[in-house]
């Protein structure tokens, strides 16, 4: 059926009315791009509830893959192929193409050769004995094939699921239904992209001693966000259940310090990075110009303009300048003026409004956390790097020799400690699969830099 949208609606308040999953109702309406901005007058396609064990149906966007549907709408990828044999390459689907989801939530693998039941245990993540429980019919060793049950993973259900690339969609899509969930926090568009992509801040918290996390200033360094959309939910669950997190009082917190959030700096070159670049895009030919004729972005950084965000703020951004590349790039240069970029004006507008005690600007990779800046930093910074540090692993070190980033003009315009965190090690962009140690890693950070 169709529905006009009404003040106050909201997709999580629909779905829970009309008594159909979340997923569904988004799979039902493509045509939104935002999924926490829908409209008083605008028409969305309310789908029938599903009956047991029948699957509900997906259109295919510009940009979708296998992957990409199965993260957005929080679903199994073994089990979304499983539903759509027709489908032979799970990284090409066309545009307005029906994809058939799932009702079943256990997924079926088919094995391979040369696995094993503690193979196929690791690869999903679950128990060898909960592998042989969900197949009974598996006396010792699977044979080629042979369809498996594989059981869901322990543990308590996600909002915010990593398991494959995390992009400015997936963001949008985690934090509306973060905001339904726990309506203690809040949102706050602090300003828009090149592109015209709305920048969000997410809100922790309510206490005097306020502080900024930020990430994704460089495109192929994306895992940063939803390292940090991670500990969003990880905090809110906390608070909720009146539980510790990594031995922090939440609670306590909570009503000491105020978080915000800033995931996705760059949405417009996360997503180059992420999806590339087609004919009629408004910046095709400058980009594919930049990047010398190739159309593989992972070595590259800067906005879609190719300006490097992080040297576009005014701490000797000059120097930085006579440093750095004289044109537009896919990396380290300053552009034609500090914040030319409205990305980061946004950053900067919203750092000056809520005079931070405290920022992180979160990067990859290294495992280093840079505290100071042109010996301006102030005592303290030491202290707390050298805390951060000891409960990371992390080696904190003074200065990055460089200039105009986030954490330099803070530092130099409140006299404030300021941190650059470069999470992992590796070959930017950082696969997937590093996240949940630079999550364990980087979690501990948080808690101790929220500390007033």
């Amino acid at each position: 059926m169709l529905y006009t949208v009404r003040s106050g609606d909201t997709l999580f308040s629909l779905a829970r009315h009309f008594g159909i999953p979340l997923r569904d109702l988004l799979a039902a309406n493509p045509q939104i791009d935002d999924p926490d901005q829908i409209f008083p007058g605008q028409t969305i396609l309310i789908p029938s509830a599903p009956k047991p064990g029948s699957p509900s149906q997906y259109v295919v966007r510009p940009g979708d893959t296998m992957a990409r549907i199965a993260h957005r709408l929080g679903i199994n990828l073994v089990s979304l192929l499983a539903a759509n044999p027709p489908v032979e390459n799970p990284n090409f689907i066309l545009p307005g193409q029906l994809i058939n989801i799932p009702a079943n939530p256990l997924a079926q693998y088919v094995p391979q050769p040369v696995d094993t039941l503690f193979l196929i245990a690791h690869k999903f993540g679950v128990s060898v004995q909960d592998l042989i429980s969900a197949n009974p019919q598996v006396l010792t060793h699977p044979l080629p094939g042979q369809v498996l049950v594989i059981p869901r993973p322990p543990g308590p259900n996600r909002i915010v699921s990593v398991a494959a690339e995390y992009g400015y969609q997936d963001l949008r899509a985690d934090i509306t239904t973060l905001l339904a969930t726990y309506p203690f926090l809040s949102q706050q568009v602090i300003g828009y992209s090149v592109l015209g992509r709305p920048i969000p801040a997410v809100k922790l918290g309510q206490g005097p001693h306020q502080v900024c996390y930020c990430a994704s200033f460089h495109a192929n360094e994306w895992i940063m966000t939803p390292v940090l959309m991670r500990f969003v939910e990880d905090y809110a669950r906390a608070y909720r259940r009146l539980v510790p997190l990594h031995n922090a009082n939440v609670r306590d917190l909570f009503q000491s310090t105020t978080i915000w959030v800033v995931p996705m700096v760059n949405p417009d070159g996360v997503e180059l990075v992420q999806q590339g670049i087609t004919p009629g895009h408004p910046y095709f030919e400058a980009v594919i110009a930049m990047n010398a004729g190739s159309r593989n972005f992972d070595t590259w950084k800067a906005n879609i303009r190719g300006v490097d965000l992080n040297d576009q703020f005014p701490a000797n951004w000059a120097a930085e300048k006579a440093r750095g590349r004289p044109e537009p790039a896919p990396r380290d240069h300053s552009g034609p003026r500090p914040l030319s970029e409205p990305e980061a004006v946004a950053l900067a507008e919203l750092t000056r409004r809520q005079d931070f005690q405290l920022v992180i600007a979160f990067h990859t990779q290294g495992e280093v956390i840079f505290w100071g800046y042109r010996d301006l930093a102030p005592p303290e910074s030491e202290e707390i790097a050298a805390r951060m540090a000891a409960r990371s692993g992390y080696t904190a070190v003074r200065n990055a020799g460089s200039d105009a980033g986030y954490k330099d003009w803070f530092i130099q315009e409140w006299r404030r400690p300021g941190f650059t965190v470069e999470g992992g090690r590796g070959i930017n962009p950082l696969p997937i699969t590093h996240f949940p140690k630079i999550y364990a890693d980087v979690l501990p950070v948080m808690l101790c830099a929220a500390q007033p």
